[in-house]
């Protein structure tokens, strides 16, 4: 059980911070600047929610450490997550330290996972990046870099584990200047006695900073001095040139001091602070620091490092400041309550949000009326009358509202940012508001989009739902549970975006389409425990796609009677493979010849018939059923007759599309995994060996202390329970991590294997 109570951890919360008052309304005080909107990423087991307990511990919001091996920290809240000892979902928690609101995401590291970090990131202001002193960057810190990076959050570096006896500083610098190609600054530096860490020395201040008796609360700063400490300052001033030395050549306003100066030592505090902060904010460094969150060291200077060298709401993205003091939100997390219902996390930007207040949603274009209003700490809920800007909020009652959509106080607010933002792009450009999401949907457009279209684009941004990569069916224990199934799997497919529901035509069995194993296995017990219906799952299938090989063009005429309507529609359409075709491309009509006149008057409700049966189509490929891809549809000619229905139409398009797709021919693509495994040399002989018997295409290969690690590219299909396999490889002293990288064309034998497989035949 968690040992604080409610009252008291909202009495702590408050008792430090003199510009936040705590009243019977809870009305955030606490100015804009002195907030922090952070994250907190990591490959997993590198201490994210270990970092988390203990900065909730030292800024006095809870009153006694949990552990992730005892499952009782406040972030790992879901039962799945105590008993396996990871995290699941992304949680948010606030604290106060020394004068600033620090409000806090904690992510999963797992990749089977990755939509919460990716819909975390989407409003986060900066974010810590924690690795594993003894392992340095790994696979999942290498793609939670790069989302950071699309969407330009500022990091920092925490060297955690640093008492291991493996742990290498050296190593994990090398590894940010190479795999993250990041230019370290380090302004920590480890303090062992008899192998055994007991502090850091701050390369800022050229302190030593030691922790002495209790739990990480007690800890003395000493300066160091040339006298008393003879060699091991000279040591120390030598790193504390080299930093100064490094900001010098990414900081213009540092260097100008040093040359007023002519020399790097008598360089102020707060000017190298300012320094860093410049470097952090413009992502030309990243400071890097040190500690061992576990032995509770390092957390106190880490905390102090947010507050100084993270932005705070103010430096942030400029699209948000075209709404002035109404409100503009966005939406991150949805979340499903059994006492309170669909809880919307909200992240404000500017403005102000109500209890019941009244919100226009942009992206689906519709007001929607709030219910209460809360702050969260992981899965407690203070209820509140007011959220200001900067700050995280959650709603209950929304009913249309998604992960990714912005919402504001009304439409005329929502017009009023168009225009005012539209005016800044015509007068400044847009280069520091473009994310590389927007760029990416930039480059579906046919023209150069006007000012007006290109702030739509900006405002219209959400997250990136990836593809799946596992199917399986799932089953109620009876036909009476159909209902509450589909109920389930709806809201749990809301609060998670990368989870896929469909139903097989053939079939109409329920199938799921998820990011793992581990990933449906969750979905499984939740569905199990929280919903009460004890489900079963089908045998899980690969998600391959199928790609056209040539090109094809057919006709269909439909004529016929349907009650005493008659239904005529004749079609003509042609399909190809077009490389990296947008969504809104994959329509086209012709406009050539006898088309163009023919096509010229098509009725915005026939069209959207249209678009649904070509979606319809590309769902399933005339090889394996799988869906489609890189394909783009012409629609050459199309007469209907009077009363015909749009559904007919859309019936009509998915029948000649399935001619065109058959004559054209396809080819199976399968999902190829970027794998890394960490094997200790004694076993990886023999792991190599069976990684080549699963046709994985090895890159490369390196020793990290006792461990090869081993990188290749394997197909998806060859590593189905390979956790097993490895841990009986490795007699349990292997461990592995894998994303996906790609979808190839399988060798007909490969495709011919996978057809049997899939089909029995």
């Amino acid at each position: 059980m968690r040992s604080y109570c409610i009252f008291n951890y909202y009495k702590k919360f408050f008792k430090n911070v003199p510009t936040r008052k705590y009243s019977s309304n809870f009305e955030y005080e606490t100015k804009i600047e002195k907030i922090r909107n952070i994250g907190i990423l990591a490959h997993i087991d590198a201490g994210k929610t270990t970092t988390t307990e203990r900065m909730l511990y030292y800024s006095g919001t809870i009153r006694s450490m949990g552990e992730v091996h005892h499952g009782n920290t406040v972030t790992d809240y879901m039962e799945q997550e105590r008993r396996r000892g990871i995290t699941i979902t992304s949680a948010a928690v606030s604290f106060p330290w020394h004068g600033t609101q620090i409000n806090l995401i904690d992510t999963p590291g797992h990749i089977d996972f990755t939509m919460e970090v990716e819909q975390s990131l989407a409003v986060l202001d900066g974010a810590v990046i924690v690795l594993d002193a003894s392992a340095g960057v790994e696979a999942q810190t290498l793609t939670v870099w790069r989302q950071a990076s699309g969407y330009r959050v500022p990091r920092i570096l925490y060297l955690n584990k640093m008492d291991r006896s493996d742990a290498d500083v050296n190593s994990c610098i090398r590894s940010v200047r190479e795999k993250l190609q990041a230019t370290p600054l380090m302004i920590h530096a480890p303090v062992t006695k008899e192998g055994k860490l007991i502090g850091l020395i701050d390369l800022v201040t050229c302190e030593e900073v030691i922790w002495t008796q209790g739990r990480g609360q007690n800890y003395v700063r000493r300066k160091l001095a040339e006298k008393q400490d003879g060699k091991y300052w000279e040591k120390i001033m030598n790193s504390h040139r080299q930093l100064i030395d490094t900001l010098s050549s990414l900081d213009d306003q540092l260097a100008d001091i040093i040359i007023q100066k002519d020399s790097l030592d008598n360089i102020e505090i707060p000017q190298i602070n300012d320094a860093i902060r410049r470097c952090t904010l413009k992502m030309s460094g990243f400071p890097i620091l040190c500690g061992s969150s576990y032995k509770n060291i390092g957390v106190q200077t880490l905390m102090d490092s947010i507050v100084s060298y993270l932005p705070s709401p103010l430096e942030c993205n400029r699209i948000y400041k075209s709404f002035g003091s109404d409100l503009a939100a966005r939406t991150f997390k949805v979340q499903h309550d059994d006492q309170r219902g669909v809880l919307t996390f909200l992240r404000l930007y500017s403005g102000e949000i109500e209890k019941g207040q009244k919100i226009y949603n942009l992206a689906r274009e519709k007001s929607e009326q709030t219910g209460s209003l809360y702050v969260a700490l992981a899965d407690e809920y203070r209820p509140v009358d007011k959220v200001t800007a900067g700050n995280i909020a959650v709603v209950s009652s929304l009913k249309t509202t998604m992960t990714g959509d912005l919402v504001t106080s009304t439409h005329t607010s929502a017009k009023r940012a168009r225009s005012q933002l539209a005016r800044w792009l015509q007068e400044s450009g847009a280069e520091d508001l473009m994310l590389p999401s927007a760029l990416q949907r930039l480059k579906t457009l046919d023209t150069q989009p006007s000012t007006e279209e290109l702030a739509e684009v900006l405002l219209g941004i959400g997250t990136t739902v990836p593809e799946p990569v596992f199917l399986c069916s799932i089953e109620p224990p009876s036909a009476a549970y159909q209902s509450a199934l589909e109920t389930a799997l709806a809201e749990l497919q809301r609060e998670d975006p990368s989870l896929r529901v469909s139903t097989d035509d053939e079939t109409g069995q329920l199938v799921l389409a998820g990011m793992g194993e581990l990933h449906l296995e969750i979905i499984k017990e939740r569905i199990i425990r929280e919903y009460k219906i004890d489900v079963e799952l089908g045998e899980l299938q690969i998600a391959y796609r199928e790609q056209l090989l040539g090109e094809a063009k057919s006709t269909l005429d439909v004529d016929r009677k349907i009650g005493s309507v008659r239904q005529a529609v004749k079609v003509t359409m042609s399909a190809k493979t077009v490389k990296g075709i947008s969504q809104d491309k994959i329509l086209k009509l012709d406009k050539s010849g006898e088309s163009a006149a023919n096509l010229s008057h098509v009725h915005p409700r026939t069209l959207s018939a249209l678009q649904q049966g070509v979606r319809a189509a590309l769902q399933h490929g005339p090889k394996l059923g799988c869906p489609l891809v890189d394909v783009q549809v012409t629609l050459h000619w199309l007469e209907l007759g009077r009363g015909t229905s749009d559904s007919v139409v859309g019936a009509a398009v998915v029948q000649c599309l399935r001619k065109v797709f058959e004559e054209a021919q396809s080819a199976v693509l399968e999902p190829m995994m970027s794998l890394q495994v960490v094997v200790p040399e004694s076993h990886s002989a023999r792991v190599t060996a069976d990684l080549a018997r699963r046709r994985a295409d090895v890159q490369q290969i390196h020793t990290r202390q006792d461990n090869k690690v081993i990188e290749c590219i394997a197909p998806l299909s060859e590593l189905l329970g390979y956790s097993s396999a490895l841990r009986s490889l490795s007699s349990g002293l292997a461990s592995f991590s894998m994303e996906l990288r790609a979808h190839r064309r399988m060798s007909p034998h490969d495709e011919h294997k996978a057809l049997k497989h899939v089909t029995g035949f």
